[in-house]
């Protein structure tokens, strides 16, 4: 498993992450067994968030049920979370005392005293930068919270909050895969005005990630698009398949490290969120983390996937 220390932080972490949204209906040894799986493949960062269950913390509280974490297991973990969305609304919610009731929340769900990360979940249109300020300077000083980063948010959004915020924000979470991949396609595609793939739809996050050294980490990176299904196996990505298919059997992996291994390969150094709850999808896209795909497979993979290299 391929770590890094994450910039602005002092944390050692792997480059794929165990997401936790899908364990609300898991047994107690289910979820065990998930996690075991995922620490004894070297995955000790777990991303959790407040609306994640059919109740609020839900999954978050059954974490806490199954695992039962001592203080030193505890400390062997890196445990994100994220508040901002407002479910029954459906709306978002930056306000101070909206972040800090999450964060309690979330705090007594986990049955921690702390969280290593805590993201803004998804772009409040309504954000009053100097109120996440506030409640970040509070959370930090509270020791509630060590460091703080945004999810789904433009160079834009992110340097209006850095006008206010005096925590580095340390990471950007954006839906990242093969198929669904304007974060690097545009750029590829860039002043070709026949494509569509060469509007910027992100305004250049993940540039802009690098340069203000802001890790991205990759949520649904098997989806096809935006919550269509995987790309894995489907009959709507028969080139796509082939190609990942022989690559597996070239390098002896299975199909899930290939599709892993497009995201780690990129020198972004980005993290791969895994939504599976399935133990044996977690150990094989494990296998992605440090698997040296060369220039030219990954560019085949991206050209299978339906993008133009002009």
């Amino acid at each position: 498993m391929k770590t890094f220390t994450l910039p602005g932080t002092d944390l050692l972490v792997p480059n794929v992450v165990l997401g936790m949204m899908r364990i609300q209906d898991k047994t107690d040894e289910e979820i065990r067994t998930l996690v075991r799986t995922a620490l004894d493949a070297g995955i000790n960062f777990l991303d959790h968030a407040d609306v994640y269950g059919a109740d609020l913390h839900g999954c978050e509280r059954r974490f806490a049920e199954a695992m039962r974490l001592t203080s030193s297991e505890r400390e062997q973990l890196v445990i994100q979370t994220k508040a901002g969305i407002v479910r029954e609304g459906p709306y978002f919610d930056f306000s101070y005392d909206h972040l800090i009731a999450s964060v309690d929340g979330s705090l007594e769900a986990l049955g921690t005293d702390y969280i290593d990360i805590l993201l803004l979940h998804r772009p409040d249109a309504l954000v009053e930068p100097d109120e996440v300020a506030r409640a970040f300077d509070d959370l930090a000083a509270s020791g509630k919270v060590r460091h703080f980063g945004v999810s789904n948010q433009t160079p834009g959004q992110i340097e209006l909050l850095r006008r206010s915020v005096r925590q580095p924000l340390v990471a950007n979470q954006l839906q990242l895969s093969v198929t669904h991949a304007a974060l690097v396609a545009q750029g590829v595609a860039a002043n070709m005005s026949d494509l569509d793939q060469s509007i910027s739809r992100d305004v250049g996050a993940l540039d802009y990630c690098r340069l203000n050294n802001i890790t991205v980490q990759a949520w649904s990176p098997f989806q096809g698009g935006f919550f269509t299904g995987a790309f894995l196996g489907s009959d709507e990505y028969p080139e796509l398949n082939a190609v990942i298919d022989r690559l597996a059997a070239q390098y002896g992996v299975p199909a899930i490290a290939i599709a892993t291994a497009w995201i780690t390969r990129h020198p972004a150094n980005m993290q791969v969120v895994l939504g599976t709850t399935t133990p044996e999808r977690v150990a094989g896209a494990a296998q992605g983390s440090d698997l040296p795909l060369t220039r030219a497979e990954w560019y085949e993979m991206f050209r299978a996937a339906g993008h133009a290299v002009p």
